[in-house]
């Protein structure tokens, strides 16, 4: 059964005969493959059939003898996917297309032209192709040669802007003189050009190059760019909406030949824009190429009907975007479920709580993913499924404790606690760098064997004689110094703030800061949830004891794991069942992102949420705490203004504490059960949570349906010493004392705590 909105197929095409291999498509999806002519378009929506059209027009193209296996250029962007494509290509036709030699990544097939012709660029054939370690010291060796200070100016930080620059197609002669200054003080260009330099001296080339000097070689010798315009008859890309500056302006060179040129996207799956993905490349195809033709695969063999038509109305408030509507022939299904928590632990508690319910049913735990925006938000989750015991995997990167900045970051505390760990001590005495180099750890080595003593007992007693000099003795003294003063702090400081105390004094916050990495704003973050999480141990021991009884879990993989990701590693994966957690405003759409990008960064933001809930086959759960806590305060937060952009007739709204808005979260009276869904972005409910956002509480506010919050005319609490209250968060307890409207409760199980009057209720 086809929905109201589904194209009725052309008689035409029932009619027409087709080989085997086109027999299992539908008309779209025959039309994109069978239009071999000219520029196309391909524009594929989530669960489409994409990979399916690709790889059978490759096959159609040598079926019916249109090219040879060496005339046709296919470009993906893994070499998951060129395997993949390789093998269904080889299935379709019967035979093995190891025969398609430019069947790969833009890299592959980029090194590949360059090795025919690299005299050309001032590179031998033979020329080396650098990893990310030899590039960063060679980057090194330049900011040195320089006059520059490394620690200042890092050769991370360079990098990234070098390559940004490379996405974008620029030599050092291109670059913007504005943009020179984003790295010591107006040296950049100067910088990349002497980078450059030396990589030609080294007959090498980095990632960036592959396709920057393919530009200079295509653009700069006509009778190359000639030579691979009779070479390829066909062009096919994958994942277009992907491409960047550079990739772009290389397809378009290669593609002028004989204009057969087809590629496939969706720009509604635009995600990357963060790592130099144009959006604005798949978006003005039609003017790049006149003439395209565009074909839209809307036929989704994915997801349930409320799902798709969720997803749909939420990407439809994006402009920038060529428009189509999913649909399917399977009607109904589950409408997307959105579910309100109090805070982070609720909702790693209610996911985990359907996740049982779940398995109880005899379905499979890989059936289930756990979709989050930034991997800090993984740590509730890892906590509770270890609890549990529930079987889960991080895709993408480690788990959260494993990760390098938290083992770092617990180093430096088990160092505090105790003198004597040699293992911590010898991970951070240098990290960040102090100028305590290999050679000094070595000697302190030997001298604690040799005295039967620790390693910071060695360090203290060689700081005191003559046997370490220079910079390093001055550093290791500074850092002795350090940890002592931390060690007398914590008697008097809680371990949370006794670790941000650390983590600042140390530089560790500072060295991430000036890290301009893509990975360091989510190490930062990772710090920051670290933190948080502290919080809820009494003291450092116990958590520390935590952190070790986690690390001890045998993890033996059973093939049966909930899948833990960021939205970002889901993209092009399915799932019967999807949870998205953290739907709120800052944490989805990012507030870096909105920051950083503006308008640009929101649509892409949106995208990302489309991507989530284009994930789920049978169920989505979209979940938005009413509190996040940060530092050790709770923070109201709103629900994220993509929840308000699903439409009402597809989603079921429910909140686990019964009423949830504005008003229910303390900013007003309880009025009625919040519904996200009945007004728009603008509306006045949606204005007024977002004029109370950034509230900072010093308790959860009260959120409960039957409980009526105690009034205030003044500034007085109106609460008594003595008075037993209740609150939502620590239970019932008696005032101990009154400050204005901040009372100190004794709570019978939560021990002593400071929360605002306004928040607690008369027992």
């Amino acid at each position: 059964m086809m929905t109201a909105d589904a194209p009725a197929p052309k008689i035409s095409d029932l009619a027409r005969p087709a080989a085997p291999y086109l027999a299992g498509l539908n008309p779209e999806q025959r039309e994109a493959v069978e239009t071999l002519d000219g520029p196309l378009l391909v524009l594929a929506g989530a669960g489409t059939g994409k990979t399916r059209v690709l790889t059978t027009r490759l096959a159609h193209i040598l079926a019916t003898g249109k090219a040879r296996p060496w005339e046709i250029l296919a470009v993906t962007f893994t070499n998951k996917a060129a395997r993949e494509m390789k093998d269904r290509v080889g299935k379709i036709i019967g035979e093995a297309v190891e025969g398609v030699p430019w069947l790969g990544t833009f890299h592959s097939i980029g090194a590949q032209i360059l090795r025919r012709r690299a005299e050309l660029v001032g590179l031998t054939s033979n020329f080396t192709i650098l990893d990310t370690d030899d590039q960063l010291r060679l980057f090194k060796q330049v900011i040195q040669a320089e006059g520059l200070d490394d620690k200042r100016w890092t050769p991370r930080h360079l990098a990234s802007l070098v390559d940004g620059w490379k996405n974008r197609g620029l030599t050092p002669s291109k670059v913007p003189a504005d943009d020179a200054w984003s790295f010591a003080e107006g040296k950049g260009i100067k910088l990349y050009t002497t980078y450059q330099s030396r990589l030609a001296t080294l007959n090498a080339a980095d990632f960036g190059d592959l396709l920057l000097l393919n530009l200079k070689l295509l653009q700069e010798h006509p009778d190359v760019l000639a030579e691979f315009h009779r070479k390829f008859r066909y062009v096919l890309v994958d994942e277009y909406q992907d491409t960047n500056t550079a990739q772009y302006l290389w397809l378009r060179l290669l593609a002028r030949g004989t204009g057969n040129l087809c590629c496939v996207g969706d720009d509604d799956q635009s995600i990357y824009g963060w790592r130099g993905a144009e959006v604005d490349n798949i978006l003005r195809f039609d003017k790049d190429f006149p003439g395209a033709k565009v074909v839209r695969l809307e036929r989704n063999y994915r997801s349930g009907e409320h799902i798709l038509a969720a997803a749909s109305g939420l990407i439809a408030a994006n402009k920038g975007r060529l428009g189509k509507t999913l649909w399917t022939e399977t009607p109904g299904g589950e409408k997307v479920q959105v579910r309100g928590v109090w805070d982070a632990e609720a909702e790693a508690r209610l996911v985990s709580e359907e996740i049982e319910s779940w398995a109880s049913k005899g379905r499979r735990h890989d059936d289930i993913a756990v979709l989050v925006r930034a991997a800090w938000q993984m740590r509730a989750f890892e906590d509770r499924f270890i609890r549990l015991g529930l079987p889960y995997k991080v895709v993408g990167g480690p788990r959260f404790f494993e990760r390098q900045e938290i083992r770092d970051a617990h180093a430096y505390l088990r160092l505090v606690r105790s003198a004597d760990d040699d293992l911590a001590f010898e991970r951070i005495v240098n990290v960040p760098k102090r100028g305590i180099g290999d050679t000094t750890v070595q000697r302190l080595q030997q001298a604690a064997r040799s005295a039967g003593v620790s390693l910071a007992k060695a360090a203290a007693a060689m700081v005191q004689t003559d046997e370490l000099r220079g910079p390093g003795r001055t550093s290791l003294r500074q850092f002795l110094a350090d940890v002592e003063r931390w060690r007398d702090q914590a008697a008097t400081m809680r371990h949370d703030q006794l670790a941000e105390v650390v983590l600042d004094e140390s530089g560790y916050t500072d060295m991430w800061a000036a890290d301009k990495s893509p990975q360091a704003a989510g190490r930062l973050d990772n710090l920051k949830e670290l933190v948080r999480s502290m919080g809820e141990f009494d003291t450092l021991e116990a958590y520390l004891e935590h952190v070790a009884l986690v690390a001890d879990i045998d993890r033996v993989e059973t093939g049966d794991e909930v899948w833990l990701m960021t939205l970002h590693a889901a993209k092009g994966l399915e799932f019967p069942l999807v949870f998205l957690p953290g739907w709120e405003e800052s944490v989805f759409p990012s507030q870096r992102s909105l920051d950083e990008n503006g308008a640009a960064g929101l649509e892409e933001e949106r995208r990302l949420a489309y991507v989530g809930l284009t994930r789920a086959e049978e169920r989505a759960v979209v979940l938005f705490a009413a509190n996040r806590q940060i530092y050790g305060r709770w923070q109201s937060v709103i629900p994220s203004r993509f929840v308000d952009e699903l439409p009402a007739e597809h989603v079921e709204a429910a909140s686990d504490t019964g009423y949830y808005g504005a008003e229910e979260a303390g900013y007003g009276a309880v009025a009625e059960p919040f519904n996200p869904f009945n007004s728009g972005y603008d509306s006045p409910g949606w204005k007024r949570m977002k004029a109370a956002q950034g509230r900072a509480l010093s308790a959860p506010p009260l959120i409960d349906g039957d409980a009526k919050l105690i009034a205030k005319d003044d500034d007085s609490s109106g609460v008594a010493v003595g008075q037993r209250v209740f609150h939502i968060k620590f239970g019932y307890g008696r005032v101990a004392v009154v400050e204005g409207n901040k009372l100190t409760v004794d709570f019978e199980k939560a021990g002593r705590k400071k929360v605002i009057d306004s928040f607690v209720d008369p027992a």
